[in-house]
């Protein structure tokens, strides 16, 4: 916990510019603090998350190691270089921090959420519908999941149950009906009339 008012004054103004999307200006506050005190986990995660967000996933990822030597158990840490890893492609090392945490806590839903994705894109398809309904036991009407289970079901050519997922998850929001015209998982389901009509 930190007690300078000062380093609490400068990261405020730091997760301030991060949260107006100037996360190179907030990224410069995060480093005034750590010139100060190199082991401030809360300025390493939130730089790292910075970087990651400018898709310079190195750097996140070594902020992110620098904060678990301090604190191997930090949560959010953990949970944000899971994120990382999976943007970089690397997906066994991402899953298998995945597995870590949920060895522990197998109902840890963002564990879960970044696990399914993880699942999807290393084609493990029916893997990934299996995650995808552990989350939906908990959360019914979480649109990401039931999108994501909808492109799992697509992939595997379950066409039909694809459709009936992807209704339900446009009927949560109406970005889901703009990323499903973007998502190259329902290439298959371009021509069909069920598909074009959900995405009007």
């Amino acid at each position: 916990m930190m007690t300078n008012p000062k380093t609490n004054s400068i990261l405020d103004e730091a997760n301030r510019l991060f949260l107006q999307g100037k996360l190179k200006e907030a990224i410069i506050y995060y480093d005034e603090i750590l010139q100060e005190n190199q082991n401030n986990i809360s300025s390493l995660n939130n730089k790292g998350y910075a970087l990651s967000k400018l898709k310079d996933y190195d750097g996140a990822l070594r902020c992110y190691d620098r904060a678990l030597k301090l604190d191997p158990a930090d949560i959010s840490v953990l949970i944000n270089k899971i994120s990382s890893l999976r943007k970089k492609g690397e997906f066994n090392e991402a899953l298998n921090y995945c597995n870590d945490i949920l060895h522990n806590n197998s109902k840890y839903n963002i564990v879960l959420y970044h696990k399914e994705r993880i699942l999807f894109s290393m084609e493990k398809f029916e893997e990934s519908i299996l995650i995808c309904n552990r989350i939906l036991e908990d959360y019914p009407n979480n649109g990401d999941v039931l999108f994501d289970k909808s492109c799992n079901l697509a992939m595997l050519s379950r066409l039909d149950d694809a459709l009936d997922i992807l209704k339900t998850a446009i009927s949560q929001g109406i970005q889901y009906k703009i990323k499903a015209k973007k998502t190259k998982s329902f290439e298959k389901l371009k021509n069909d009339q069920r598909f074009q009509k959900l995405t009007l």
